[in-house]
């Protein structure tokens, strides 16, 4: 974290506590030793899960400051971003999906005058989006899920369609 330079304000973006073994916990709790007073905002990639209790922030972040945690509202913090076009989405997915996808995340990380946002966690499978972390805690874990979840279905139906394909050729 040294080599990233001094910073003002930080918000961190941990997975939720259904990822409690992901150790993200601890390096949340290192980079708070780290940042102290500067690290202001950790926002836990709630997606659809509920937010975490107080004795799940206890004891996934052990010492970090309850007050430092936000609750993701997708019903009222919410902002869009752009629109990724639906033309583009059927050009990539050989015209399998076509509609406009918003590209939305929490207003903390768009308004919060952040100098460094870090989405911690490691990069694993994930039973329904196919991997965890990185951007999926920013773009699908701190948005509408009902975009979110339209998005996944999408991807979901493509491949069990595919799996499904009857050979044209024998």
């Amino acid at each position: 974290m040294k080599k990233l330079g001094s910073k003002k304000k930080v918000l961190v973006v941990p997975p939720d506590y259904t990822r409690y073994h992901s150790k993200a916990g601890e390096l949340t709790t290192y980079a708070y030793d780290f940042y102290k007073e500067k690290l202001t905002d950790i926002l836990p990639a709630l997606g659809t899960h509920s937010p975490m209790t107080d004795e799940q922030i206890d004891h996934m972040f052990p010492g970090v400051p309850k007050e430092l945690f936000r609750i993701h509202d997708w019903r009222n913090d919410i902002v869009t971003l752009g629109v990724v076009p639906g033309s583009y989405i059927s050009e990539i997915t050989d015209g399998r999906i076509d509609y406009d996808w918003p590209a939305q995340v929490n207003k903390l990380l768009n308004e919060g005058e952040h100098d460094l946002i870090l989405s911690i966690g490691q990069v694993v499978p994930h039973e329904v989006i196919g991997m965890a972390n990185y951007n999926k805690n920013i773009l699908w874990e701190q948005a509408d899920p009902k975009a979110s979840t339209k998005a996944i279905l999408s991807v979901q139906l493509t491949a069990w369609k595919e799996s499904w394909a009857v050979p044209t050729t024998l």
